[in-house]
């Protein structure tokens, strides 16, 4: 397949581009970025360095990858960014390099990035996510599978958002969101089970039950924490969804929202 590169396009010597690649007016691809097969980017849309982006990712207006952590501990040491495919970023979206030498910013497969959202150094962002416009992340954030982060959310450095969690527009999440929980405001407490995101990914009415079951021990039967665990592992043991649930929280090193 022929890619097609406009005239005005910058593209450093030091990239690589895959089959069928478009790149569009006034782009930059920098040095060390290896863009996909069929990756197209539209316009004004910059990618530097050392960047790799897998196929099908779509790039709209302004949209800026790869660019230096803002971390100020940062000091020029090689670090990079690593997309999957099918993924769509809006315009003015960014996401960073790594901090630390070595490390890695790290975006799954199928996202879509809305306008403005961002994506900070060291976070980890599974698959099929959503980020709505200014959707934001620090440094070091983890996003899981199927998780919607709502519109002006702001999330703290080394925190967690579970899979199929979401959060509300305008939330300040400042501890882990655990999985299929809705989450909002500031500061952010979990509401409910994200119980419409369960049902349109599919899930048993029975599997969507369990959860809501787990959500009351959780959050509404005056229990501690290591107490709840305990009767979700005795009641709803048997339940994957739920155990995934438990074995989030049990890992949480901030402590979960409430």
């Amino acid at each position: 397949m022929t890619n097609h590169i406009h005239p005005t396009a910058v593209i450093d010597p030091g990239a690589t581009l895959g089959a069928g690649v478009e790149i569009g007016p006034y782009c930059v691809v920098g040095a060390g970025v290896t863009l996909g097969d069929r990756c197209r980017l539209q316009s004004h849309v910059v990618i530097q360095g050392p960047t790799t982006v897998g196929a099908d990712n779509e790039f709209y207006s302004f949209a800026c990858l790869g660019q230096r952590s803002q971390d100020l501990k940062y000091a020029g040491e090689p670090t990079y960014l690593e997309v999957g495919d099918g993924n769509t970023f809006r315009e003015f979206v960014t996401v960073h390099r790594a901090t630390a030498p070595g490390g890695v910013t790290k975006v799954g497969h199928r996202g879509n990035f809305l306008s403005y959202s961002h994506i900070a150094h060291d976070c980890i962002v599974g698959d099929d996510v959503i980020f709505s416009n200014n959707g934001t992340l620090a440094g070091h954030v983890e996003v899981e599978d199927q998780a919607i982060i709502g519109g002006l959310t702001a999330v703290h450095q080394f925190c967690r958002v579970g899979r199929l969690a979401i959060t509300g527009g305008c939330s300040k999440i400042v501890q882990d969101v655990p999985p299929f929980m809705m989450a909002d405001g500031n500061p952010g407490a979990v509401r409910h089970i994200n119980q419409v995101g369960l049902e349109r990914a599919g899930m048993e009415k029975t599997t969507v039950r369990a959860i809501k079951d787990a959500f009351r021990i959780l959050y509404r039967a005056n229990l501690n924490t290591g107490q709840a665990l305990e009767r979700m592992r005795a009641e709803l043991g048997t339940v994957p969804e739920v155990m995934q649930l438990v074995d989030f929280v049990a890992g949480s090193k901030r402590g979960i929202i409430r």
